[in-house]
C-alpha cells in the first residue's frame, strides 16, 4: 500500500515539475536567456559553420537538430532542456538507478530553472547521470575490462563536447583510480582519465587551434581576481548552490539574504554530518569525490581563466552527484516525508516565479513585429554596449536573438550608424517589453 501511495506521489511530483519548469520561461521576459545563450543559439543557426570555440559542439548541436522538426532555435533549446528532465527521470526509473532520488532533485527550484534555461547545463546533467551511472557498474563489478574502459571514456568525452569544465571530471576521475590504486577497478578509472586527457589535447590542436589559434592564449590571465573577492563568492555560491528552495540572492542585499545563505549554510552542514555518521558505498564515495572535485577546481580556474562568479548553474554539474547521495541517505532516515522537499521546493520557486512574472509570449510578439517592419528578422545583426556589464540594455539583445539568433554584441560607437546595429533605445522607442527585473 505504501509503494501504491510512492507511486503517484512520484508521478504527481513529475508532473508538477515538468508545468513549472515550461511555466519558468513563459513567465518571463526573455524566456529564460542570457547573454552566452545569445552565442549559443547563433552557433546552432550558422551549423555547419563554426562560428567561435569558445562553446563546445554538443549543446548548439542538439539545438540544431530540433530545427529539423520545424522550431526554431529557441523552442528547440527549450526542448532540449525538457528532454533533458524526462531522459533523467526515465532513466533512473529504468536502470533502478537513484530514481526515488531524482525525482526529488528535479524538483528542486534550483534544477528546475536550468532545465527552462537556454544553457548547455540541462544537457550536460544527462551525460553526468550517464557517467555516474557507468561508474558505478565498473565499482561493482557489474561492468569489467575493455567494455568499462570504453563506455567510461566515451562519456567523459562526451561531457567535454558538451562543457569545457568538465575537464574537471576528466581529471578527478583519473585521481580516483590513482587514489584508490589497488582496487580491482582503479585500472579503468585510471586509462579512462588518459583517455579522456588524451581526447582533451588532441580537441585543444585539431579544433580550437584549427578556428582560433589564441584562443588560449588570450582566455588565460594570471592573477584574475583576488582571493579577498573570490573566498566570499565561493561561500555565497555553495550556500545558494546547496539550498533546496531558493538558489538567487537578493542582488540587492538586505535580511532575506542571511536566510537564503543561512538556510544553504546549515544544509551544507547537514549535509557533511550525514556523510560522516552513515557509511558512504564505494559508489557514493566516488559520486561525492567527482562533486567536490568539480567544485574545488571551479574555484581555482577563477584566478586564471574568466568565468561568471561561482553559483548554482556553474555548479550544477557537480552538485548533481552531491545531492543524489545526500537524498539517498535522507531516503533511508526518513522515507517518504523526503518528497516534501520537492514539493516545497516547487511552491516557493512558484511564488517567486509568479512575483517576478514577466510575458514572453507577449514580448515575443512584439519583437517579432518590429524586426520584420524593419527587414531586420532575417539579416545579420549588431547589438551596441558600452559595455559587458550593461546587463539591464543586454536583456532587450537577449530577447532579439530568440528571434534572430544572427546577432552579435559591438562595442564600437560608430557601428550604431549602420541601419542592422540595434540599440536598447532604437528598440524600445518603437515596442513595449514587459519587463521582470529576475532571472
Amino acid at each position: 500500500m505504501i509503494r501504491f501511495k510512492e507511486k503517484y506521489i512520484q508521478i504527481l511530483l513529475v508532473i508538477i515539475t515538468l508545468v513549472m519548469t515550461i511555466l519558468r520561461f513563459l513567465l518571463n521576459e526573455k524566456g529564460r536567456t542570457s547573454p552566452d545563450s545569445i552565442r549559443y543559439l547563433r552557433f546552432a543557426r550558422v551549423l555547419p559553420t563554426v562560428d567561435n570555440t569558445t562553446t563546445p559542439l554538443g549543446y548548439p548541436l542538439s539545438i540544431k537538430f530540433f530545427t529539423f522538426f520545424g522550431f526554431d532555435e529557441f523552442w528547440g533549446s527549450k526542448i532540449v532542456g525538457i528532454s533533458a528532465f524526462i531522459f533523467i527521470i526515465f532513466f533512473t526509473w529504468k536502470k533502478k538507478f537513484f530514481f526515488k532520488e531524482s525525482v526529488v532533485l528535479c524538483a528542486l527550484f534550483s534544477f528546475l530553472s536550468i532545465f527552462s534555461f537556454t544553457m548547455s547545463e540541462a544537457l550536460t546533467l544527462s551525460f553526468v547521470l550517464l557517467f555516474l551511472y557507468i561508474s558505478s557498474q565498473i565499482i561493482t563489478g557489474k561492468l569489467e575490462k575493455r567494455k568499462a574502459v570504453f563506455y567510461l571514456s566515451l562519456s567523459l568525452i562526451a561531457l567535454y563536447n558538451i562543457r569545457y569544465s568538465s575537464l574537471f571530471v576528466i581529471g578527478g576521475t583519473g585521481l580516483f583510480g590513482l587514489i584508490f590504486w589497488k582496487r580491482k577497478y582503479s585500472k579503468s578509472f585510471i586509462i579512462a582519465g588518459i583517455i579522456g586527457g588524451i581526447f582533451v589535447v588532441l580537441y585543444k590542436l585539431l579544433f580550437i587551434d584549427y578556428f582560433n589559434e589564441n584562443y588560449i592564449k588570450d582566455a588565460l590571465t594570471i592573477g584574475l581576481h583576488p582571493t579577498s573577492k573570490l573566498l566570499p563568492e565561493l561561500f555565497m555560491g555553495l550556500c545558494t548552490t546547496f539550498n533546496p528552495f531558493i538558489h538567487i540572492a537578493d542582488p540587492g542585499g538586505g535580511m532575506i539574504n542571511y536566510a537564503i545563505y543561512g538556510i544553504g549554510f546549515l544544509n551544507i552542514l547537514l549535509i557533511i554530518y550525514l556523510f560522516i555518521k552513515y557509511k558512504l558505498s564505494d559508489s557514493e564515495f566516488f559520486f561525492v569525490f567527482i562533486g567536490i572535485a568539480g567544485i574545488i577546481c571551479s574555484y581555482f580556474v577563477q584566478y586564471f581563466y574568466p568565468v561568471n562568479a561561482i553559483d548554482y548553474r556553474l555548479l550544477a554539474p557537480f552538485s548533481f552527484s552531491i545531492w543524489l547521495v545526500y537524498f539517498r541517505k535522507l531516503f533511508q532516515l526518513f522515507s517518504t516525508k523526503v518528497y516534501a522537499i520537492g514539493f516545497l521546493s516547487i511552491m516557493s520557486g512558484f511564488l517567486f516565479t509568479w512575483l517576478s512574472k514577466g510575458n514572453y509570449l507577449e514580448n515575443r510578439k512584439e519583437m517579432q513585429n518590429f524586426l520584420h517592419s524593419e527587414k531586420l528578422d532575417k539579416v545579420p545583426l549588431q547589438f551596441y554596449l558600452e559595455t559587458t556589464e550593461d546587463l539591464d540594455k543586454i536583456q532587450v539583445a537577449e530577447l532579439i536573438s530568440t528571434i534572430n539568433p544572427r546577432i552579435t554584441l559591438s562595442f564600437k560607437p560608430q557601428d550604431t550608424l549602420k541601419r542592422t546595429t540595434l540599440t536598447r533605445y532604437k528598440v524600445l522607442q518603437k515596442i513595449k517589453i514587459d519587463k521582470n527585473k529576475y532571472q
